[in-house]
């Protein structure tokens, strides 16, 4: 294909010179390392580097030209496409060099504060049992036909997707679900690509260093559902949380199923039932009334559980299939993990790192009617500062006893961080006690934590690492948990 064939569509700031239009493309690149020659390179402005400055290096490597918002660097040698929007030029310009196969995939976005990661899980289990071959992209890892691979982003660069799409056709599979991060929808990671079906799961405060409002955070979040743009498709179908206040702002698409347990879902959870075990409740669907299990616990979880089952239905899937597949999902690592050592309290790591996702998860361990429930947390550095008191608010406001930490520091001081935070935490007078060195801190909650009780370590769920102002180091909870637990004296063997 030439540059002129693989930037149809994007907006360009001038016009193309006849030579440079007609130049053949071997591929595209926006990491100047991988460029090969006969490549456009694409480069972003970003919040630690600018990709302008590596221009020149993928021009000696081969790059036929180079494609940004910006304007050409001093001393640039080579040429330079400038259009409007950098990554939306670049996901029109990888839907064009890969022959825009989200047309051929049926596609799933799940998008929302909190809940993401278990619902893309229990929608790729009931696709698979339904016998398709599959792809998910999300937060923990991706899957590809079976194939697990780590995960560099909850939702990569188009350019990173597409490549994956070809991967999937290739295996022959059809149907890709994954997590859409109002970030990606705001950056422009999966503009003009088509979903079959988009999934809302709620909306809370997080992510306000970059969206600045909640109004600004609420409008990324509808891009998904009514995208923007030059060669935008809104999905077919849309899965919309009815119980959410926001939920019920999105503009329904041709087809729209809302779940929730309230009056007037579409898919309306009744019945509940929780425990330790999992879930038990029934989902009624017009004339249908259908019993479901899960071993997922927690009201939240639930909801979940209907959001999967709203997709599912998009696609024509039978309740059996269903609710077989809910039934066999186990829980997602890192997302209220039991650690179990045979001590007589409950250890649970969780990803809660929002003041919403704290009354969650806090809220499912009530349920369980434990003596006290014992929380460990700490505030990400580098993020929204305004949220930080919050969590502490939730934390001391639903705990029987509090642990404050760092979480990933990254470059902001841990004791200024929980400094933010402690001004929440002093709004009720319930015990606590702050210890920058998480691992110390989780010692020190284990050593608190007695018979009946259950203790939350919160805030980093599946991560094996923790971001330090110079390095990153592994750290994982679940590991330093059990040792702490092991060398106490509990043991399993």
């Amino acid at each position: 294909m030439t540059i002129e064939q693989i930037l149809l569509g994007v907006r360009l700031r001038q016009e193309l010179a006849a030579g440079l239009a007609k130049l053949s493309v071997a591929g595209l690149e926006y990491d100047s390392r991988r460029v090969q020659p006969g490549f456009l390179f694409f480069a972003f402005p970003g919040a630690r580097a600018d990709g302008r400055q590596f221009a020149q290096q993928a021009v000696d490597k081969g790059a036929i030209a180079a494609v940004s918002e910006l304007p050409a660097p001093e001393g640039f040698g080579g040429a330079w496409i400038e259009v409007e929007h950098g990554r939306q030029a670049l996901a029109l310009a990888a839907r064009n060099f890969y022959g825009n196969p989200a047309e051929r995939l049926k596609l799933t976005g799940v998008t929302g504060t909190n809940g993401k990661t278990t619902t893309t899980f229990l929608i790729d289990a009931v696709l698979r049992l339904a016998g398709i071959t599959t792809a998910l992209v999300g937060t923990i890892e991706y899957h590809l036909a079976g194939e697990v691979r780590p995960a560099v982003n909850t939702t990569p660069e188009s350019l990173d997707l597409y490549r994956l799409f070809q991967e999937l056709e290739q295996a022959g599979g059809t149907h890709i679900t994954m997590e859409v991060s109002s970030h990606a929808l705001a950056l422009g990671r999966v503009y003009g690509m088509a979903f079959h079906t988009a999934v809302f799961t709620n909306l809370t405060r997080d992510h306000l260093d970059f969206h600045h409002s909640m109004e600004e955070y609420f409008a990324a979040k509808q891009l998904l559902f009514a995208p923007q743009g030059l060669g935008s498709v809104a999905p077919l179908w849309t899965v919309i949380n009815h119980d959410d206040p926001y939920g019920r702002q999105i503009h329904p698409a041709p087809h729209t199923l809302r779940y929730g347990f309230e009056e007037g879902a579409d898919l309306r959870g009744l019945s509940l039932n929780m425990n330790f075990e999992g879930l038990r409740f029934t989902v009624q669907h017009g004339a249908e009334r259908v019993q479901l299990i899960s071993p997922l616990v927690g009201k939240f979880n639930a909801y979940n559980i209907l959001a999967a089952c709203g997709a599912a239905l998009s696609y024509g899937l039978d309740w059996k299939t269903i609710s077989t597949a809910i039934a066999n999902c186990p829980g997602v690592p890192g997302r209220f993990e039991s650690v179990q050592q045979g001590q007589p309290f409950l250890v649970v790591v969780d990803y809660a790192h929002t003041d919403d996702a704290l009354r969650n998860v806090i809220s499912v361990a009530r349920e369980l009617h434990p003596k006290r429930v014992i929380t460990l947390f700490g505030c990400g550095g580098d993020r929204d500062r305004s949220k930080r008191p919050l969590m502490a608010q939730a934390a001391s406001q639903a705990s029987d006893f509090v642990v404050l930490t760092s979480d990933n520091p990254r470059s902001e001081d841990p004791i200024a961080i929980m400094n933010d935070a402690l001004v929440g935490l002093r709004r009720f007078d319930t015990p606590h006690i702050v210890e920058p060195d998480r691992a110390k801190a989780i010692r020190a909650a284990i050593r608190e934590a007695g018979t009946g009780d259950i203790l939350i370590l919160a805030g980093k769920g599946h991560e094996t690492y923790q971001v330090l102002k110079d390095r990153v180091i592994h750290f994982d909870d679940r590991e330093v948990a059990r040792g702490v637990l092991e060398e106490l004296g509990w043991s399993l063997k």
